[in-house]
């Protein structure tokens, strides 16, 4: 596989982004909803996106997803990328395959964006979860098939280390979700198996990896009841990786987050931190409807795991225009950012939106 360095554009670049000043009197809550950049929003509303960076922070990815229609016609294999100082879109060669693809795992490494999994629905409502990995070199700007997906899988958690090893945590396969921890080395396009977490099988989990850790929480469980097939879990799992065996991690429990379990919650990496924020109270589908055919309802809470303090950090009981389904939050020099997902009332968006301040 093709490599490219990474050329760091300069911090001060990011000065270029205009941002909106609090208004006399207003708390600190109230500047946070107003201290943004003003980014356009993307050439489409979509959710279930894929979403990755380089450079930086400065240069973010959506990929594929849902359109608004919210029908299976409307899966996308588009990819959209923000330049974050000037806060302008273009649109980008699309990702390769069949059809598009929702609940894939997207990171930049490398130089690259890879883009692992995901599943289709064809016109008669049946799913399928491919094994395919696209890697976008940007120097060349194309893409390229990698390795397929040892064990295909949608609604991973993702994460990287050392710049070098990408790692799916849990999601849903053809047999239901997973406790696989599967690591791709980007270096040598090869995949190996890590030590599986302990807790139940789950996708929709959220979470990343910071300092050489893994966390992650929550997401979906098989039902062992009648009923809905899927409840949320409420577990909290941290894996600490061997420095020097990338395959190796310690897992441990952690104590219950703040507010309660829920499923398709946004979350990324910051400095020392593994950031959290929106997601559903119940499992969905996607189209929003969760299984017994109502909207679900989204919980307004961020919160973060400080991998210093080793605890759990309530940021905003109350977030600015809270989402789920977003791919993840990605950390910029202006702090986490959520690009599209799915709003309070249902709808699907294109706004991009600062969900953690720097």
């Amino acid at each position: 596989m093709k490599k490219l360095s990474v050329i760091l554009l300069p911090m001060c670049a990011v000065f270029l982004l205009a941002l909106d000043q609090p208004k006399s009197g207003q708390s600190k809550n109230d500047q946070s909803k107003i201290d943004q950049p003003k980014i356009g929003p993307m050439p489409k509303a979509v959710s279930g996106n894929a979403v990755a960076s380089l450079k930086g922070g400065l240069e973010l990815y959506s990929l594929m997803g849902i359109e608004e229609k919210k029908t299976w016609d409307a899966i996308s294999n588009q990819m959209y990328i923000l330049h974050l100082p000037s806060g302008k879109w273009r649109v980008g060669p699309p990702v390769p395959g069949v059809a598009g693809r929702l609940g894939a795992a997207a990171i930049g490494a490398r130089g690259q964006v890879f883009v692992f999994g995901g599943y289709t629905v064809d016109g008669r409502g049946e799913e399928t979860i491919l094994p395919d990995v696209n890697s976008f070199v940007v120097s060349e700007k194309r893409w390229f098939r990698a390795e397929d997906i040892p064990v295909p899988v949608e609604g991973a958690v993702i994460g990287v280390a050392q710049n070098r090893y990408i790692y799916l945590v849990g999601g849903r396969s053809k047999n239901g979700p997973v406790n696989n921890v599967q690591v791709y080395d980007a270096e040598k396009n090869t995949w190996s198996q890590a030590t599986p977490f302990p807790g139940p099988p789950v996708f929709g989990n959220a979470g990343s990896l910071a300092d050489g850790t893994i966390v992650y929480v929550d997401g979906a469980e098989k039902n062992p009841a009648a009923g809905s097939p899927f409840i949320a879990s409420d577990e909290c799992w941290m894996g600490k990786i061997d420095r020097k065996d990338p395959n190796k991690i310690e897992w441990s429990k952690l104590p219950l987050h703040p507010g309660t379990a829920r499923f398709g919650t946004v979350a990324g990496e910051a400095p020392h931190r593994i950031l959290f924020s929106g997601g559903t109270t119940k499992p969905h589908r996607y189209n929003g409807l969760d299984y017994d055919g109502k909207l679900a309802q989204l919980a307004t809470l961020t919160f973060a795991y400080d991998l210093r303090s080793n605890q759990w950090q309530t940021i905003s009981e109350d977030t600015f225009h809270v989402r789920s389904d977003a791919g993840g939050i990605l950390w910029t020099p202006v702090g986490g950012i959520v690009l599209g997902g799915m709003q309070a009332d249902g709808a699907f968006t294109a706004r991009t939106v600062v969900v953690v301040g720097k």
